[in-house]
């Protein structure tokens, strides 16, 4: 019997200046909820941090899995009637997620993604080209009309997440799990959200390298 609850999955690796706040933040959300941390192997001391915290389900992953791999961990665990993914960074704010969790389950609705342009979201100048360049990409190859396709905050249906056989193992997670929604034949609705990305001082990860991987993702799962 699936948990009227959220369940939110939080990848981890090396974000020991972000960890624990994020965790604060989660953990104040006023929703029923279960919190799974995957630690992917860090190596900075964050590993030392999740022992110490409590209230969550921590999974520790023995050599580095890359986010797609933690994230199929967490899924795995997750036993809430919706699974979303928080990043372990301050980008995204997840006071978000009651807004969208209570959309969801108000209307009944198998997906939410939090949109960071029908909201507050403040982009690098390279990161918002890119953004809205693979989203254009999305909806012209699957015919389609989100505003938002690389958002981390992609809430969905419990029944629905595990059954989509997520293959990729870094951030080429995002375009696989949109475009086997979309070809699954699902309509996506949108919530505004706020949004602030880092700098890569600040441990943004993501780089054009991503970019390009996210355009052949989503070509390939549109052939395939």
């Amino acid at each position: 019997m699936i948990n009227n609850k959220l369940s939110i999955i939080i990848p981890v690796f090396n974000e020991k200046d972000y960890i624990k706040e994020v965790l604060e933040r989660v953990r104040s959300i006023d929703i029923d909820k279960e919190v799974i941390v995957v630690d992917d192997a860090s190596t900075d001391g964050t590993s030392a941090i999740l022992q110490r915290e409590r209230g969550i389900t921590l999974i520790k992953h023995q050599i580095n899995k890359g986010k797609g791999g933690a994230v199929r961990t967490g899924i795995m665990k997750a036993k809430g009637d919706y699974v979303v993914i928080q990043d372990a960074d301050l980008e995204y704010k997840p006071s978000n997620l009651k807004k969208m969790y209570e959309f969801a389950k108000k209307n009944n609705l198998p997906v939410v993604y939090g949109s960071r342009f029908l909201g507050e979201g403040k982009f690098l100048t390279r990161s918002l080209f890119a953004n809205r360049f693979l989203t254009f990409l999305t909806n012209l190859l699957y015919r389609n009309r989100i505003t938002d396709m690389e958002t981390c905050y992609k809430m969905i249906r419990e029944d629905i997440i595990k059954n989509i056989k997520i293959q990729a193992n870094g951030f080429d997670l995002e375009p696989e799990i949109t475009a086997k929604l979309l070809r699954l034949g699902f309509h996506i609705k949108e919530v505004p959200i706020e949004y602030r990305g880092r700098k890569y001082p600040e441990g943004k990860k993501i780089d054009w390298r991503d970019g390009i991987i996210a355009i052949l993702t989503l070509i390939k799962w549109r052939i395939k």
